[in-house]
């Protein structure tokens, strides 16, 4: 068992127990149903917007978009292809959300302001995860297999950010709006910037007290401009100390011509 004191007690344990107390402790797997409920149930607390349920059923396509990806998902794995295809087609012409059926979503997954977005085929997404409009898990390879980003749990993905290739974005992490990230980011980082770059830890976070997540995006750190700015530091640095040789020059020039005259 992974938590709490072991089931048996001793050294008689018959070889064939473990197994079956890992069966029994294994939660069975949600219905399509479930899931779509937990992703609906889950937008309130996601989006200031967000008023009742029905209103969120009818009205947000991130939502549809979810729906028709749990039905084309669950035909995908059953081996019913074409079917499962047509399905993500037909929710990609009715939402402009483009998710494979072959993607791995987990639950309580929100799409805010769904539009533009791409989820590839071998991407994987845990549970807690929120995009905005046009972010993008992408592929860099032609080869078949593993080629689209995972997301671990609790990730935030801002507008417009490509995610790409087989990488991995650790738990709890931040990708800031229009960021590029080709790299693994370790759990509970900030990213932002092309390429992405690691840019702050959880700690350094603003804390959120009713549990919801941080929506303060423009208050994500910006490295270019801290790069530039410390550039321009130095160079007023440099020009100051080049200003004073100078001056220290001219006058030991003119102390020698005072003393040959």
């Amino acid at each position: 068992m992974i938590m709490g004191s072991p089931k048996w007690q001793g050294h008689d344990v018959p070889l064939t127990a473990a197994p079956a107390a890992a069966a029994e402790t294994t939660p069975a797997p949600l219905s399509v149903w479930q899931l779509i409920r937990e992703d609906v149930s889950c937008v309130k607390a996601r989006d200031p917007a967000a008023r009742h349920t029905f209103e969120i059923v009818l009205t947000y396509p991130g939502v549809h978009a979810i729906i028709w990806h749990r039905l084309a998902s669950r035909l995908w794995r059953g081996g019913v292809k074409f079917p499962a295809r047509f399905l993500s087609w037909l929710g990609r012409f009715l939402t402009n959300v483009d998710i494979h059926p072959g993607a791995t979503i987990g639950r309580r997954f929100f799409i805010d302001h769904g539009a533009c977005v791409v989820i590839g085929e071998t991407a994987e997404v845990g549970d807690d995860v929120t995009l905005y409009h046009g972010v993008t898990l992408g592929g860099t390879s032609w080869t078949a297999g593993k080629r689209h980003p995972t997301l671990r749990d609790g990730v935030l993905v801002g507008a417009g950010a490509k995610i790409l290739g087989p990488i991995t974005v650790g738990a709890g992490c931040r990708i800031g709006a229009n960021s590029v990230v080709i790299e693994d980011v370790p759990p509970a980082m900030t990213v932002v910037g092309i390429p992405g770059r690691v840019v702050k830890a959880v700690a350094d976070r603003r804390r959120v007290g009713d549990g919801r997540i941080d929506l303060e995006h423009h208050l994500m750190p910006d490295p270019v401009g801290e790069a530039i700015v410390s550039l321009l530091d130095r160079i007023e640095f440099l020009e100051a100390r080049l200003s004073h040789l100078q001056g220290e020059r001219q006058r030991g020039r003119g102390a020698t011509a005072d003393e040959a005259a």
